[in-house]
């Protein structure tokens, strides 16, 4: 499926429509690449439901979907008083982070929605309340776009003309508002006229580096070139590769991150083949509560997205399965963090700790 040039240009992963009565509006990321489809959310059941099925993914977008699922769920209420309106955000809030436990930005925009409604609590009506949480939320969502920009920026000095990246998962403009993480590096370098060949993990068991990174940049124009992930050390050890960039969907305060599983095996073949290994994340994704990865908590999906991938079953009957979502990259992996405020380099808990100040 290819999009046309006025659709590509107004492509927004997700996006509110209307005003305080409107509802959330989204790409179905589980039909692509074959079919593009945006689905409307009108309820916070539908905002759960679109999280936890994927059809929005990626730490920043289900940040930005889940400050908008509040203001979904607050439509209920909005006529009610003011005792209501605050039973009923709890409510949404609580609800929502029970979706999908791994990315950081989930809780943080939720907990953001909510201290930004304590702060309006008692001094305006409950449907003015209602408004300006709205308004919240799109600011969430305009910040998200403003930082993917500056990570970008940022990030496409590492990447010297005729560079060949490895990526792994999605961490485009689908994962985002707007111009993605670790592909927002490649976008600006290839804005600026460098020569950039990107290799695509295709991100097994869902396929999100073949249905999502390669249809992104494809759509782009930008080469790309899909592996399966087995085939990763192979195009290291031809020397394909100058570096690797990959986004977070939580990063602990000594560096640890979590992202798609499969990551912290490329960042090994990385660290074997003498090849820096980045990660691209706003600020947002850093859980500096945390110590280390070790309390990183992991998301396990279903077996079945293994035995019968995309409704073909490929296993036996009865197998065992285990499915974890993500894996942990330990820091001395990586050779640096790209952020909005620039490359952070180790030794990690310093200089990221600056950040948390």
């Amino acid at each position: 499926m290819t999009l046309l040039h006025d659709q590509k240009s107004a492509l927004r992963t997700l996006h509110w429509q209307g005003e305080a009565e409107g509802h959330l509006v989204l790409i179905d990321q589980t039909l692509l690449p074959t079919e593009f489809r945006e689905i409307s959310c009108q309820t916070v059941e539908a905002v759960w439901e679109a999280i936890k099925a994927l059809r929005v993914r990626g730490a920043p977008a289900i940040g930005v979907a889940a400050a908008y699922g509040v203001c979904v769920g607050l439509q209920t209420v909005r006529g009610g008083d003011e005792a209501a309106l605050y039973r009923r955000l709890d409510e949404a809030v609580t609800y929502l982070a029970t979706s999908r436990p791994t990315a950081v930005n989930l809780f943080w925009a939720l907990d953001r929605m909510r201290r930004k409604a304590e702060a309006l609590r008692g001094q305006h009506p409950p449907a003015e309340i209602a408004r300006l949480l709205l308004a919240e939320a799109a600011t969430i969502e305009e910040e998200d776009r403003r930082t993917c920009r500056e990570l970008g920026r940022h990030g496409a000095s590492l990447l010297a003309d005729g560079s060949g990246v490895l990526t792994h998962c999605n961490a485009g403009g689908l994962a985002t508002a707007d111009y993605g993480t670790a592909l927002a590096v490649i976008f600006a370098a290839c804005e600026a006229g460098r020569r950039i060949h990107v290799y695509a993990d295709e991100t097994r068991p869902l396929l999100q580096g073949a249905r999502l990174t390669a249809w992104e940049l494809k759509e782009r124009g930008i080469p790309v070139t899909l592996l399966c992930d087995s085939m990763a050390a192979q195009v290291m050890r031809e020397g394909r590769v100058q570096a690797v960039i990959v986004g977070a969907d939580r990063i602990a305060a000594n560096g640890d991150t979590a992202n798609k599983i499969g990551t912290y095996g490329v960042a090994i073949l990385a660290a074997h083949h003498h090849i820096p290994f980045y990660v691209a994340a706003p600020i947002s994704t850093f859980d500096f509560k945390l110590t280390s990865g070790a309390g990183i908590p992991i998301e396990h999906r279903d077996g079945r997205e293994v035995t019968h991938g995309f409704g073909r079953q490929t296993a036996p009957d009865g197998i065992n399965v285990y499915n974890p979502a993500f894996d942990v990259t330990p820091a001395p992996l990586i050779a640096g963090f790209i952020t909005e405020r620039g490359v952070i380099r180790p030794p990690f808990l310093e200089t990221l700790g600056q950040l948390s100040r």
